[in-house]
């Protein structure tokens, strides 16, 4: 069970990974497919957690999530567009309790500066409906060194098919 002094430390870590000046050379703008509903048609397309995460940069609650432990090959999707964000053979068991990737599928996903909570940090949106995801850190697993922790109510997992 996570507790206060988990969260807190990782604040710590996460803001001293932060303040080192860490690059994560990601993807910063979306592209010319990219599509918009209105509030009131979100709220049609999105279950109640889903709009809260995707339009409203809600966070789930940790260890909530039903693909957490998800271990299928396919592709994790955004719940609101379902465009394909991560591979699954690039998922990996962080600890943290929401799904982790160490490497998005090319130019799925964008990124923004979040200094939101008192922390400086990078959020991870949807590239074609601007929905957000989660965040990203530099503390992951190699090749690439990186976290993709996201919330798992912002996605949808498709199994690979034979």
């Amino acid at each position: 069970m996570a507790t206060r002094r988990f969260f807190l430390k990782a604040g710590f870590s996460i803001a001293a990974s932060m303040a080192s000046g860490a690059s994560y050379g990601l993807l910063n703008s979306a592209s010319a497919d990219s599509f918009t509903h209105t509030e009131a048609e979100w709220r049609k397309i999105l279950n109640a957690s889903q709009f809260a995460v995707l339009r409203q940069s809600a966070t789930e609650r940790p260890f909530t999530s039903k693909l957490l432990h998800e271990a299928r090959s396919g592709t994790f999707n955004c719940a609101g567009c379902d465009l394909q964000l991560f591979q699954s053979s690039t998922k990996f068991d962080s600890g943290t309790g929401w799904p982790s990737f160490w490497k998005a599928i090319d130019n799925a996903i964008a990124t923004k500066a979040d200094s939101s909570l008192a922390m400086d940090r990078t959020a991870v949106s949807c590239r074609r409906c601007e929905g957000h995801l989660g965040h990203v850190f530099n503390d992951g697993p190699k090749p690439t060194g990186l976290r993709y922790c996201m919330n798992g109510v912002a996605l949808t997992f498709s199994p690979k098919t034979a």
